[in-house]
């Protein structure tokens, strides 16, 4: 597996390096030689952040965590991560169905399947053509943590979500 590590507000010591290879290096069974995993590290206040991004065809795999020692968040996110490969391994095959991206055992290798993915809850409703803004307003009185309209100035579906530290996302489509 390569490795791309970057730090936001940390020097990348070679301790920290030789840290994300070993731990992140287990998971190298799962993956295919030429698979990359881009590594960003940062530091916020007390706050300890590791995200991991490994593409694969047609998408992602990602995890994040966060706690007060960089060493702990390495740990955690190479956790994640495998527990996400694990659980979702039936899935993640059969949608990547160029299995290159991934290792001959970890598509032979049988894993429990824990719990199945279950839609309990269907919402209809009409689109308002608004502006991003005003989705916003709309998603904070509603008090969720995101929010789907129909942008009025380009007449596509667009994704609001709140951030962390009180900021807004939003997501628009790419054709």
């Amino acid at each position: 597996m390569k490795y791309t590590i970057t730090g936001r507000n940390i020097e990348i010591t070679e301790s920290l390096r030789d840290a994300i290879q070993e731990k992140l290096g287990k998971l190298e069974r799962f993956f295919s030689q030429d698979a990359e995993a881009h590594v960003t590290l940062s530091v916020e206040k007390s706050r300890q952040k590791i995200e991991v991004t490994i593409p694969v065809k047609g998408g992602l795999i990602r995890a994040e965590q966060t706690s007060s020692d960089m060493y702990v968040s390495i740990d955690l996110v190479e956790e994640a991560i495998e527990s996400q490969l694990k659980k979702y391994k039936n899935k993640i095959i059969d949608k990547y169905q160029d299995k290159k991206n991934f290792s001959k055992e970890y598509i032979e290798q049988e894993y429990e399947d824990e719990d199945e993915i279950k839609i309990v809850k269907t919402k209809h409703f009409d689109f308002k053509p608004m502006d991003p803004e005003e989705a916003c307003m709309q998603m904070e009185l509603l008090g969720h943590d995101f929010f789907v309209f129909t942008n009025a100035d380009t007449d596509q579906i667009n994704v609001v979500y709140k951030r962390k530290n009180n900021t807004y996302g939003l997501i628009e489509p790419e054709f």
